[in-house]
């Protein structure tokens, strides 16, 4: 299976009431699942009822997904799709720069952007967490994170290939918020296809040949994709973004 062929674009105009409720439901449905995602349920159920059928059928899809599993179950295989493989980082800036010192740059610039908007930092995750930039495009930041994870749309796509790969209800969503960026390059997707061929940027100096990344089609674990030693700030797991 190739990239071009498991990636789908949804053909859908959403008008931008439509737009900022399919970033906010997509930004709490690929968060941790825990107590507070399953009393929203019922909310967010009625929310991706409310979408256009061909686009909110993923958001319903997920919904059900979360209501016909334990939390138990539903926490582990999140955790064995976003935590043990590279290939499902939610953490976009590390497709494009691995864990080498260039991503404290890359990080600096996502906190910029929230700077900029008014918003700032809470602790819990950095900001390149694709969740974040879900809720900044929903409360006021939507030309920024648009611009943010267009930038970094090779990893999205190296994202949404391996949730297709894994056949994870996970993959709906992120399909629908890639059709939500603009069209997409054909310099993209090869960008996307030489990640998954490559594998992130190792930080050469200092570093074993063992200790070298393998790359992304290993789907090895994901340690250290959602840490960085240039960064020392965090968003909370339910609430990324306040206001000073």
């Amino acid at each position: 299976m190739t990239m071009r062929t498991v990636l789908r674009a949804l053909s859908v105009r959403l008008d931008p009431e439509e737009t900022r409720g399919a970033f906010v439901a997509a930004s709490i449905l690929l968060r941790y699942p825990d107590e507070h995602l399953v009393e929203s349920l019922d909310s967010l159920t009625i929310l991706s009822s409310q979408l256009p059928q061909n686009f909110g059928k993923s958001y319903v899809e997920m919904c059900n997904y979360l209501s016909k599993n334990s939390l138990l179950e539903l926490q582990t295989q999140y955790v064995a799709t976003f935590d043990l493989k590279r290939r499902c980082c939610l953490y976009l800036s590390y497709y494009l720069n691995g864990d080498t010192r260039r991503r404290g740059m890359a990080l600096w610039r996502f906190q910029d952007a929230y700077r900029s908007a008014g918003q700032q930092v809470v602790q819990g995750e950095l900001p390149d967490y694709l969740p974040a930039l879900l809720e900044f495009a929903a409360t006021g930041g939507e030309h920024a994170a648009i611009q943010l994870m267009n930038e970094h749309r090779a990893g999205i796509l190296v994202l949404l290939e391996a949730l297709d790969e894994l056949a994870s209800p996970y993959a709906g969503i992120v399909r629908a918020v890639d059709s939500l960026l603009p069209p997409r390059e054909d310099r993209v997707i090869s960008d996307a296809e030489r990640l998954v061929y490559e594998g992130p940027p190792s930080e050469l100096v200092g570093i074993d040949d063992v200790e070298i990344f393998e790359p992304y089609g290993t789907q090895s674990s994901c340690e250290g994709c959602g840490t960085t030693e240039t960064s020392g700030t965090s968003f909370s797991n339910t609430a990324d973004l306040e206001r000073p």
